[in-house]
Parts: structure tokens; sequence; C-alpha cells
């Protein structure tokens, strides 16, 4: 199929690849460039400064304003809002438009508010009516107003998240689908005068402990971790309260939720981790295998992926 302009619509860029389709009342300024194979629908406005990749799909309703890139294979919803300008008045032009960038795969539902100078990341789900102010991490579903992750969507595959049943009683490592990863049981010991919780290196602990950190006072709403280490091993246990683990080894990701004294998380070098879903009341601890260094971290994704690639 070759490129189909709709006669109702005004397009005046001649930077538009093969097979895209551009329905009825369409407004496309001179400057704008829109790949091969999109769908841009009914009553869709794109200004100068609009780069729109391959495969995207604009529903009815949207504007792409200066400073907007959608890369390959975006979705966005009938009537979502993007803005380029975070103090607007009538008659003062911005001089230098913010950038929002929409990575590859991600999905925009309707009527959401993506607001300037964001990055929403590969494979991003933005829930209908949510208002983005900040950044959106690879894979993170956000809903809600400001946009909080509510979740995660696996790789690639499109397959759901599996989270891990961790109810299992016997003490033993269960190892999970993500390279090294495991959780056991954490022992308890009680009777009348209470409970007694133990952990035992090599027995539950894999590695000689060198430092010992808390996190604690977590908004339910945010996110922390989001890093990888190159050769510190982690092995994580909740004290208070619950919180839930995103593993990832570039190849999969898995949920695991941590209660109070059940469960304990080992993570090895060159994994993903991200936690979220903090209760109020939640207290994680974590036992590292080599002190604080920075050098050590990972905390883009986008070299973690690139670390990790055979």
């Amino acid at each position: 199929m070759k490129l189909y302009i709709d006669g109702t619509s005004l397009v005046a860029t001649k930077n538009i690849g093969s097979n895209t389709r551009i329905w009825a009342f369409c407004n496309i300024l001179p400057e704008a460039v829109i790949g091969s194979d999109c769908n841009i629908c009914d009553h869709v406005f794109i200004e100068n400064k609009v780069s729109v990749g391959d495969r995207v799909t604009v529903k009815c309703g949207v504007q792409l304003w200066d400073g907007v890139t959608l890369e390959d294979d975006v979705f966005v919803g009938p009537n979502a809002t993007f803005a380029n300008d975070k103090f607007p008045r009538s008659k003062q032009h911005l001089t230098v438009s913010l950038k929002t960038l929409v990575k590859h795969h991600a999905s925009i539902g309707a009527n959401a508010t993506i607001l300037p100078g964001v990055i929403i990341g590969e494979y991003a789900m933005v829930g209908a009516g949510a208002v983005v102010t900040k950044n959106v991490p690879p894979y993170a579903i956000v809903v809600g107003n400001p946009a909080r992750i509510s979740g995660y969507v696996t790789t690639s595959n499109n397959k759901k998240l599996e989270s891990i049943d961790t109810s299992f009683t016997n003490e033993h490592p269960k190892k999970l689908g993500i390279h090294g990863v495991f959780v056991n049981k954490i022992p308890k010991a009680s009777d009348i005068r209470g409970d007694l919780s133990f952990l035992e290196y090599q027995k539950h602990i894999p590695f000689m402990i060198k430092r010992v950190f808390c996190v604690y006072n977590v908004p339910g709403q945010e996110v922390r971790g989001e890093h990888a280490h190159k050769t510190c091993e982690q092995y994580l246990i909740c004290v208070r309260g619950s919180v839930s683990i995103i593993v990832d080894d570039g190849k999969r990701r898995e949920e695991v939720e941590l209660r109070a004294f059940e469960t304990g998380l080992y993570i090895p070098p060159m994994v993903w981790g991200t936690q979220y879903k903090y209760s109020d009341d939640a207290i994680l601890l974590v036992f590292a295998s080599k002190a604080y260094q920075a050098s050590d971290y990972i905390r883009d994704y986008h070299i973690f992926i690139e670390a990790v690639k055979p």
C-alpha cells in the first residue's frame, strides 16, 4: 500500500514514509517527520519540530507539538495531550521547546496528559487519564494523577508478568526463572514467649556479609532500587510490612512480594532490581557482599541491557 492522505487533510510536509495512512481533517506542518507504515487518525495536528517513527499509531484528537518525538511502534490513544511549555502565557512564545520522548513500543492511553520534558521508557504503559509529570521507567505501568507506577509489563514477548508464589513451607531455595535468583523461607521458632527468626551463612545467605542497610519510610507510591550491580550480591528480607521486588536479567522479569520475616530473596550480580508497592510500615533489610562502591552500580537500564547481551 502506498502513502494515503485523505482529501480533507492539510499535509505540508514531504517527510512521510511509505505505507503511512493519514485520515480525515489532519493538519501536518512542513518540517514534521513521519515514518513508514504509520496510522494517523482523524483530527490530528502535528507541528514542525516533531519526529514520528515507523509503525506508530496516533488516534483521533491528538496534538503533537514542537519537541515531541515518538519512536518506532508507539501507540498514542485518542485525545492524549502533550505539552511543551511549563509556564504558558498568551502571546509569549518559547524560543526553545522542551523535549518529550516516547520510546519504542510504549503505549499512551486515552485522555492521558504528558507534561513537557519527560521520557516515557520503552514498552511502558500509560493508563487512560493519567497525568505524567516525571520520567516513566522502561516497562512500567503508570496510572493516576500524578501518574504512579502500579506494576510492570514483561519483556518483548508481551506475556503477563509472573508473580512468584512464596507460600512454600520448606527452607530449600526456590529458583526463579531469572539468572541466579532464588527465594527461600526464613525459619521461625515460636512459642508462648514470642517468635524468633534467624538466617545462617551458606544455608540461607550464600555470601559473606560486608554491609547491611535498611530502607524504610518510603511512601507507598514511590519506587526504589532501579539498578543492577556489577559484582555485588544482595539478600533482601522484609522485617516489617511488605514490599514487591521486580528482578530482571534482560530476557525475563518476575515479581516477588516479600512479607515480614517470611521469605528472603537472593539477587546475584548483573540482575536489575526494582522495589515498589511499599506498605506504609515497610522496612526492607538488605545484606550485601561488598562495601558501598558507586562504580559497582549500573543505574541506566539501557546500559544494563547492553552489558548482559550474549
